[in-house]
């Protein structure tokens, strides 16, 4: 990582399967829109009940990316 720029982006992924699900999720879209992604951390989690069972996960994801020169 020397002599690098980098920036950061703030997603939120989301699954009705898992928390793991949701990160992937929400990875796999940036990489769709965001060039040389390097590393992420987890900001938050949260889920959504529906009638008293969780109904999906929405974890909050910093990513960080190399800028280009």
């Amino acid at each position: 990582m020397a002599d690098q720029t980098y920036s950061l982006s703030e997603i939120v992924g989301t699954s009705s399967e898992s928390v793991d699900a949701a990160i992937k999720n929400g990875i796999a879209a940036a990489s769709q829109t965001l060039r040389n992604l390097d590393w992420f951390e987890v900001k938050e989690i949260r889920g959504h009940i529906n009638e008293g069972t969780i109904a999906d996960w929405q974890v909050t994801i910093k990513v960080g990316f190399r800028l280009e020169r």
